[in-house]
């Protein structure tokens, strides 16, 4: 499969997942699962600067922040999840898109395909509700980038 409309990073996991079996690919998916970073004070203590993802069949919750890159009008978007221990799938597609997605610009996560999670081999392990869980991910990142204000 072609990973060349992916940014780089995100494109390296693709190329990871790809060149794995279905098995190893679930393996991988719990390792991005255990690494997906925990949520800063500001937002752990309010969920309501959070907004749910309810296409997943886990509750998981998701925001983002801009930053202001040194010297420039340019920013960066920071991807924040929550997701439960007990849902390991959904935090490690929550893992992929962190790892690959945070602190690119608007314009680059706007680019990336909305097809995107097929792209990581997982549409027989995984079931199709699962899956839409994982689209709908991407697609609420996508639509809260969207509404964010564009820089002068």
């Amino acid at each position: 499969m072609n990973t060349s409309a992916l940014p780089a990073a995100l494109a390296e996991i693709v190329d990871d997942f790809q060149a794995l079996t279905e098995p190893e690919r679930l393996q991988l998916l719990l390792e991005f699962s255990r690494e997906l970073p925990e949520l800063p004070d500001r937002l752990k203590d309010h969920p309501e600067l959070m907004e749910q993802v309810v296409e997943c069949q886990s509750p998981l919750f998701l925001t983002i922040e801009t930053e202001q890159h040194d010297g420039g009008p340019a920013r960066g978007v920071r991807l924040f999840f929550k997701a439960p221990p007990e849902a390991p799938t959904t935090r490690g597609f929550a893992g992929v898109l962190h790892e690959g997605l945070d602190g690119l610009s608007a314009a680059e996560i706007l680019a990336v395909p909305d097809d995107m999670p097929e792209l990581l081999g997982l549409t027989r392990a995984i079931t199709p509700l699962r899956m839409r869980g994982m689209t709908a991910m991407l697609g609420r990142i996508k639509r809260k980038v969207a509404a964010l204000p564009q820089p002068s």
